[in-house]
């Protein structure tokens, strides 16, 4: 019996290739090294690149003005730091980081790396409702809880029309692109249809920007994640098991169908929340899960990786649209779709090789 718990203890106590050893109290934890690496260095260059967001600009503020404003040391660009960049560069990280997220939660049950909240028609839904108060003369503070409204409900639809046979992955992302195809249309029939002007300001909604917006839709979307907290750490966990199929999910115990909707309406509730704060801001959520995924060399897109790198996209994305042809300013969205077309154009030439 004791060679049987020495033999244990010394096996525990050898790392695999790849991992180390965590010991917390007499608890032994496998660490892979690699997802530990990626995180940190996404983490170091989304601060980077938050504060050459808070120095570039008219006037310009040297990274050292930038660092002590940030501290509360006190310098004269305090107001141009703290109160006219700072919140916009929070909003685009924390935004950046909900997109990188609703995408990985999506794309790990729809087991597709096309599937993302823009293309599962979360995004329409939002931008139809959207598009219905911008130009039917709502106030403008009822803009984002329409969009919020109209997204879940396209999610809703969604889930109805894939609901057979357990919410399989290929009618999941079947019916979401029927949804996203109906509301894009019924969108352009508004549009058509609103005053000229109304229908500009629908446009710039749809295309998505950060222009004007801080500090009230950063505490929305921050708020959102802070209480889904709990419920992504049960989702980082239950990520492991979406590989699986369902009768080798169910053989170890598993519910995966309820498992696959608690995912996706996670997602859903993410990405609906986010897009009705900054709009409808493309490609994020499709772009950053599987570049996660790729530098980590994992099965499925890494949650905490994602959620960076979607930050690090959005920041950088609203940075190039502040200063490439300044002082004219392009919305993020613009930025963040000549990103995602070129690698949506990749991932399909990568899946034609594959299936020939």
């Amino acid at each position: 019996m004791t060679s049987i718990h020495a033999g244990a203890r010394s096996a525990s106590s050898v790392a695999l290739p790849g991992r180390s050893l965590l010991r917390i109290g007499p608890v032994t934890v496998q660490v892979r090294r690699r997802p530990v690496l990626v995180a940190g260095t996404l983490f170091l260059l989304l601060a980077g690149s938050v504060v050459l967001s808070l120095s570039l600009g008219t006037p310009y503020v040297a990274p050292a003005d930038v660092l002590r404003a940030l501290s509360g040391a006190g310098t004269p660009y305090d107001l141009v730091v703290l109160d006219l960049r700072l919140p916009r560069a929070v909003l685009a990280a924390l935004a950046g980081a909900a997109f990188g997220v609703a995408g990985t939660l999506i794309q790990s049950v729809a087991r597709n790396p096309l599937a993302s909240p823009d293309v599962i028609g979360v995004t329409q839904g939002a931008g139809l409702a959207a598009t219905v108060a911008l130009t039917g003369g709502a106030a403008a503070v009822l803009v984002a809880p329409a969009a919020l409204l109209g997204g879940l409900v396209a999610a809703v639809l969604v889930f109805a029309l894939g609901a057979r046979h357990g919410l399989a992955a290929q009618r999941f992302v079947l019916a979401g692109v029927a949804v996203a195809f109906a509301f894009r249309a019924l969108t352009e029939v508004v549009m058509l249809t609103a005053d000229p002007i109304d229908g500009l300001r629908a446009q710039l909604w749809l295309i998505g920007t950060l222009a004007g917006k801080g500090w009230t839709e950063a505490a929305w979307i921050g708020g959102t994640l802070a209480l889904l907290l709990p419920v992504l750490a049960w989702a980082g966990w239950a990520l492991r098991s979406t590989a699986l199929d369902d009768d080798t999910a169910r053989g170890i115990g598993l519910r995966p169908v309820a498992r696959r909707i608690g995912l996706a309406a996670t997602g859903v509730l993410i990405a609906a929340t986010v897009t009705a704060q900054v709009g409808a801001v493309d490609f994020v959520a499709l772009v950053a899960p599987q570049v996660a995924r790729r530098l980590v060399r994992a099965e499925r897109p890494p949650l905490l990786c994602a959620a960076l790198l979607g930050a690090l996209l959005l920041v950088l994305a609203d940075l190039a649209g502040r200063r490439l042809f300044a002082p004219t300013q392009l919305p993020a969205g613009v930025l963040t779709a000549a990103i995602g077309g070129p690698y949506l154009m990749f991932l399909l030439l990568r899946t034609r090789k594959r299936g020939s």
